[in-house]
Protein backbone atom coordinates (compact mmCIF):
# COMPACT_ATOMS: atom_id res chain seq x y z
CA UNK A 1 0.00 0.00 0.00
CA UNK A 2 1.50 2.94 -1.12
CA UNK A 3 2.20 6.14 1.75
CA UNK A 4 -0.33 8.06 -0.28
CA UNK A 5 -2.79 5.77 0.98
CA UNK A 6 -1.39 5.47 4.39
CA UNK A 7 -2.00 8.59 4.90
CA UNK A 8 -5.56 8.58 3.97
CA UNK A 9 -6.19 6.04 5.90
CA UNK A 10 -4.95 7.88 9.26
CA UNK A 11 -7.06 10.95 8.14
CA UNK A 12 -10.04 8.43 8.02
CA UNK A 13 -9.51 6.81 11.33
CA UNK A 14 -9.02 10.45 12.61
CA UNK A 15 -12.11 11.36 11.11
CA UNK A 16 -13.96 8.59 13.14
CA UNK A 17 -12.38 9.27 16.22
CA UNK A 18 -14.72 12.60 16.41
CA UNK A 19 -17.87 10.66 16.04
CA UNK A 20 -20.55 10.27 18.69
CA UNK A 21 -20.62 6.80 21.10
CA UNK A 22 -24.08 5.51 19.32
CA UNK A 23 -22.09 5.00 15.96
CA UNK A 24 -18.52 3.94 17.53
CA UNK A 25 -20.75 1.26 19.15
CA UNK A 26 -22.37 0.32 15.50
CA UNK A 27 -19.11 0.68 13.87
CA UNK A 28 -17.52 -1.93 16.29
CA UNK A 29 -20.11 -4.58 15.43
CA UNK A 30 -19.24 -3.89 11.46
CA UNK A 31 -15.45 -3.82 12.07
CA UNK A 32 -14.70 -7.04 14.56
CA UNK A 33 -11.24 -5.88 15.98
CA UNK A 34 -10.22 -4.37 11.94
CA UNK A 35 -11.27 -0.64 11.68
CA UNK A 36 -8.23 -0.16 9.63
CA UNK A 37 -9.29 -2.91 7.34
CA UNK A 38 -12.92 -1.83 7.13
CA UNK A 39 -11.99 1.83 6.62
CA UNK A 40 -10.04 0.69 3.84
CA UNK A 41 -12.97 -1.53 1.79
CA UNK A 42 -15.06 2.60 2.06
CA UNK A 43 -12.19 4.15 0.66
CA UNK A 44 -11.50 1.60 -2.29
CA UNK A 45 -15.31 2.36 -3.25
CA UNK A 46 -14.92 5.76 -3.02
CA UNK A 47 -11.38 6.06 -5.04
CA UNK A 48 -9.70 6.90 -1.73
CA UNK A 49 -11.67 9.82 -1.86
CA UNK A 50 -11.22 10.65 2.26
CA UNK A 51 -14.40 13.04 1.84
CA UNK A 52 -16.46 10.88 0.28
CA UNK A 53 -15.90 7.80 2.11
CA UNK A 54 -16.28 9.12 5.64
CA UNK A 55 -19.87 10.54 4.28
CA UNK A 56 -20.59 7.07 3.01
CA UNK A 57 -19.09 5.47 6.44
CA UNK A 58 -21.41 7.71 8.37
CA UNK A 59 -24.64 7.69 6.61
CA UNK A 60 -24.05 3.61 6.40
CA UNK A 61 -23.96 3.85 10.58
CA UNK A 62 -27.03 6.16 10.79
CA UNK A 63 -28.99 3.71 8.88
CA UNK A 64 -27.95 1.18 10.70
CA UNK A 65 -28.88 3.01 13.66
CA UNK A 66 -32.43 4.64 13.08
CA UNK A 67 -33.10 0.61 11.51
CA UNK A 68 -31.98 -1.16 14.81
CA UNK A 69 -29.67 -3.62 12.73
CA UNK A 70 -27.45 -3.93 15.74
CA UNK A 71 -30.39 -6.12 17.38
CA UNK A 72 -31.60 -7.73 13.74
CA UNK A 73 -30.37 -10.56 14.71
CA UNK A 74 -32.79 -11.11 18.05
CA UNK A 75 -35.83 -10.78 15.65
CA UNK A 76 -36.68 -14.02 14.32
CA UNK A 77 -39.05 -14.86 11.60
CA UNK A 78 -41.61 -16.66 13.14
CA UNK A 79 -43.90 -18.70 13.48
CA UNK A 80 -41.30 -21.75 11.71
CA UNK A 81 -43.37 -22.49 8.77
CA UNK A 82 -43.43 -18.60 7.63
CA UNK A 83 -40.04 -18.41 7.58
CA UNK A 84 -39.73 -21.86 6.00
CA UNK A 85 -41.99 -20.09 3.32
CA UNK A 86 -39.45 -16.88 2.93
CA UNK A 87 -36.51 -19.46 2.72
CA UNK A 88 -38.06 -21.72 -0.02
CA UNK A 89 -39.18 -18.22 -1.84
CA UNK A 90 -35.49 -16.66 -1.11
CA UNK A 91 -33.23 -19.08 -2.23
CA UNK A 92 -29.74 -17.39 -0.71
CA UNK A 93 -27.70 -19.99 1.30
CA UNK A 94 -23.76 -20.94 2.34
CA UNK A 95 -22.50 -23.35 0.11
CA UNK A 96 -19.20 -23.60 1.45
CA UNK A 97 -16.02 -21.60 1.64
CA UNK A 98 -13.16 -21.14 -1.16
CA UNK A 99 -9.72 -22.29 -1.57
CA UNK A 100 -8.60 -19.11 0.40
CA UNK A 101 -11.35 -19.21 2.89
CA UNK A 102 -13.98 -17.05 1.89
CA UNK A 103 -17.57 -17.73 2.67
CA UNK A 104 -19.27 -19.26 -0.82
CA UNK A 105 -23.42 -17.57 -0.87
CA UNK A 106 -24.84 -19.39 -3.56
CA UNK A 107 -28.09 -17.27 -4.93
CA UNK A 108 -30.83 -19.10 -6.67
CA UNK A 109 -31.58 -15.96 -9.30
CA UNK A 110 -34.32 -18.08 -11.75
CA UNK A 111 -36.32 -19.91 -9.11
CA UNK A 112 -36.87 -17.39 -6.10
CA UNK A 113 -39.69 -16.33 -6.56
CA UNK A 114 -40.25 -13.27 -3.32
CA UNK A 115 -44.02 -14.36 -3.34
CA UNK A 116 -44.71 -16.06 0.11
CA UNK A 117 -44.50 -13.20 2.66
CA UNK A 118 -44.32 -9.43 2.28
CA UNK A 119 -41.56 -7.58 1.03
CA UNK A 120 -40.68 -6.27 4.65
CA UNK A 121 -39.91 -9.99 5.89
CA UNK A 122 -37.91 -10.82 3.01
CA UNK A 123 -35.89 -7.17 3.37
CA UNK A 124 -35.53 -8.73 7.17
CA UNK A 125 -34.14 -12.12 6.04
CA UNK A 126 -31.65 -10.78 3.82
CA UNK A 127 -30.05 -8.08 6.58
CA UNK A 128 -30.26 -11.05 9.02
CA UNK A 129 -28.27 -13.15 6.84
CA UNK A 130 -25.16 -10.32 5.56
CA UNK A 131 -25.26 -9.74 9.41
CA UNK A 132 -24.83 -13.71 9.98
CA UNK A 133 -22.16 -14.14 7.79
CA UNK A 134 -20.08 -10.35 9.03
CA UNK A 135 -20.64 -11.25 12.70
CA UNK A 136 -20.32 -14.66 12.99
CA UNK A 137 -19.24 -16.94 9.76
CA UNK A 138 -16.66 -14.53 8.43
CA UNK A 139 -14.83 -14.46 12.22
CA UNK A 140 -15.26 -18.16 12.23
CA UNK A 141 -13.64 -18.11 8.79
CA UNK A 142 -11.20 -15.68 10.35
CA UNK A 143 -10.00 -18.03 13.26
CA UNK A 144 -9.88 -21.04 11.26
CA UNK A 145 -7.68 -19.67 8.07
CA UNK A 146 -5.61 -17.61 10.42
CA UNK A 147 -6.32 -14.79 8.78
CA UNK A 148 -8.50 -11.38 8.27
CA UNK A 149 -11.90 -12.62 6.08
CA UNK A 150 -14.53 -10.14 5.88
CA UNK A 151 -15.38 -10.61 2.28
CA UNK A 152 -17.45 -13.37 0.37
CA UNK A 153 -17.91 -14.92 -3.19
CA UNK A 154 -21.51 -14.83 -4.01
CA UNK A 155 -22.17 -16.99 -7.06
CA UNK A 156 -25.46 -16.82 -9.00
CA UNK A 157 -27.19 -19.96 -9.93
CA UNK A 158 -29.35 -19.49 -13.31
CA UNK A 159 -31.44 -22.40 -12.86
CA UNK A 160 -34.50 -21.70 -14.71
CA UNK A 161 -33.20 -18.17 -16.26
CA UNK A 162 -32.02 -18.72 -19.64
CA UNK A 163 -29.28 -16.19 -20.09
CA UNK A 164 -27.47 -17.95 -22.92
CA UNK A 165 -25.40 -14.92 -22.94
CA UNK A 166 -23.53 -16.29 -19.83
CA UNK A 167 -22.17 -18.74 -21.80
CA UNK A 168 -19.21 -16.14 -22.91
CA UNK A 169 -17.73 -16.39 -19.02
CA UNK A 170 -14.60 -18.45 -19.08
CA UNK A 171 -13.75 -20.14 -15.44
CA UNK A 172 -10.18 -18.71 -14.81
CA UNK A 173 -9.49 -21.15 -11.57
CA UNK A 174 -11.70 -24.28 -12.06
CA UNK A 175 -10.66 -26.12 -8.76
CA UNK A 176 -11.67 -22.97 -6.79
CA UNK A 177 -15.14 -23.15 -7.82
CA UNK A 178 -17.89 -24.48 -5.56
CA UNK A 179 -19.80 -27.86 -6.24
CA UNK A 180 -22.40 -26.53 -7.92
CA UNK A 181 -20.56 -25.02 -10.39
CA UNK A 182 -18.98 -28.21 -11.54
CA UNK A 183 -19.84 -30.14 -14.73
CA UNK A 184 -19.93 -33.85 -12.09
CA UNK A 185 -22.56 -31.73 -9.66
CA UNK A 186 -26.06 -31.28 -10.14
CA UNK A 187 -27.01 -27.45 -9.73
CA UNK A 188 -27.14 -25.58 -6.43
CA UNK A 189 -30.64 -27.36 -5.15
CA UNK A 190 -28.77 -30.71 -4.95
CA UNK A 191 -25.84 -31.79 -3.99
CA UNK A 192 -24.77 -35.31 -2.59
CA UNK A 193 -22.33 -35.65 -0.94
CA UNK A 194 -22.64 -39.13 1.59
CA UNK A 195 -25.44 -40.18 0.41
CA UNK A 196 -27.73 -37.73 1.57
CA UNK A 197 -29.52 -34.24 -0.86
CA UNK A 198 -27.77 -31.42 0.85
CA UNK A 199 -30.18 -28.25 -0.42
CA UNK A 200 -28.30 -25.10 0.81
CA UNK A 201 -31.35 -23.00 0.12
CA UNK A 202 -33.53 -25.24 2.42
CA UNK A 203 -34.30 -24.28 6.26
CA UNK A 204 -33.40 -27.38 6.89
CA UNK A 205 -29.84 -27.19 5.77
CA UNK A 206 -27.29 -26.94 8.78
CA UNK A 207 -26.16 -23.36 7.93
CA UNK A 208 -29.73 -22.32 7.62
CA UNK A 209 -30.77 -24.62 11.06
CA UNK A 210 -27.68 -22.94 12.34
CA UNK A 211 -28.69 -19.54 11.53
CA UNK A 212 -32.30 -19.78 12.71
CA UNK A 213 -31.36 -20.98 16.32
CA UNK A 214 -28.73 -18.21 16.85
CA UNK A 215 -31.50 -15.19 15.91
CA UNK A 216 -33.82 -17.54 18.22
CA UNK A 217 -31.15 -17.50 20.84
CA UNK A 218 -30.45 -14.12 20.79
CA UNK A 219 -34.06 -13.30 21.17
CA UNK A 220 -34.31 -15.14 24.13
CA UNK A 221 -31.67 -13.43 26.08
CA UNK A 222 -33.04 -10.00 24.83
CA UNK A 223 -35.95 -10.60 26.07
CA UNK A 224 -36.20 -12.98 29.40
CA UNK A 225 -39.19 -11.71 30.51
CA UNK A 226 -41.51 -11.18 27.17
CA UNK A 227 -42.34 -13.25 24.81
CA UNK A 228 -40.27 -13.54 21.33
CA UNK A 229 -42.79 -11.17 19.18
CA UNK A 230 -43.78 -11.93 15.67
CA UNK A 231 -43.96 -9.29 12.66
CA UNK A 232 -41.80 -8.28 10.55
CA UNK A 233 -39.39 -5.53 10.62
CA UNK A 234 -39.44 -2.48 8.78
CA UNK A 235 -36.63 -0.78 7.52
CA UNK A 236 -36.24 1.91 5.83
CA UNK A 237 -33.86 2.78 2.01
CA UNK A 238 -31.74 5.86 2.19
CA UNK A 239 -31.51 7.04 -1.18
CA UNK A 240 -29.25 5.81 -3.61
CA UNK A 241 -25.58 7.44 -3.85
CA UNK A 242 -25.57 9.07 -7.19
CA UNK A 243 -22.32 7.34 -8.21
CA UNK A 244 -23.27 3.94 -6.98
CA UNK A 245 -26.80 4.53 -9.26
CA UNK A 246 -24.62 5.51 -12.74
CA UNK A 247 -22.74 2.32 -12.13
CA UNK A 248 -25.66 0.09 -11.87
CA UNK A 249 -27.64 1.30 -14.83
CA UNK A 250 -24.44 0.80 -16.61
CA UNK A 251 -24.48 -2.91 -15.58
CA UNK A 252 -28.48 -2.91 -16.43
CA UNK A 253 -27.54 -1.47 -19.49
CA UNK A 254 -24.79 -3.94 -20.38
CA UNK A 255 -27.09 -6.91 -19.28
CA UNK A 256 -29.74 -6.07 -21.52
CA UNK A 257 -27.19 -5.45 -24.83
CA UNK A 258 -26.55 -8.74 -24.43
CA UNK A 259 -29.33 -9.76 -24.08
CA UNK A 260 -30.47 -8.34 -27.59
CA UNK A 261 -27.26 -9.65 -29.33
CA UNK A 262 -28.27 -13.11 -28.15
CA UNK A 263 -32.21 -12.79 -28.88
CA UNK A 264 -32.81 -13.38 -25.68
CA UNK A 265 -34.76 -10.02 -25.05
CA UNK A 266 -37.99 -11.48 -23.20
CA UNK A 267 -35.77 -13.33 -20.75
CA UNK A 268 -34.66 -10.17 -19.15
CA UNK A 269 -37.65 -8.09 -19.55
CA UNK A 270 -37.93 -5.99 -15.72
CA UNK A 271 -34.27 -6.71 -14.70
CA UNK A 272 -33.10 -4.41 -12.38
CA UNK A 273 -29.72 -3.97 -10.87
CA UNK A 274 -29.34 -2.54 -7.49
CA UNK A 275 -25.90 -2.03 -5.40
CA UNK A 276 -25.94 -4.79 -2.97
Amino acid sequence: MSNDHQEDIKQFLSLMENVDERMKGTFQNMHHGYPTETLVRFLKARDWNVQKAHKMLIDCLQWRIQNEIDNILAKPIIPTDLYRAVRDSQLVGLSGYSKEGLPVIAIGVGLSTYDKASVNYYVQSHIQMNEYRDRVVSPMATEKYGRHISTCLKVLDMTGLKLSALNQLKIMDYSSLPHFCRKEGSGSLHHSSNGTIDNCFSLDHTYHQQLYNYIKQQAKHMETSLPIKQGSVHVEFPEPDPEDTEIAETIESEFHRLAEQNGICNSLNGLKVNGD
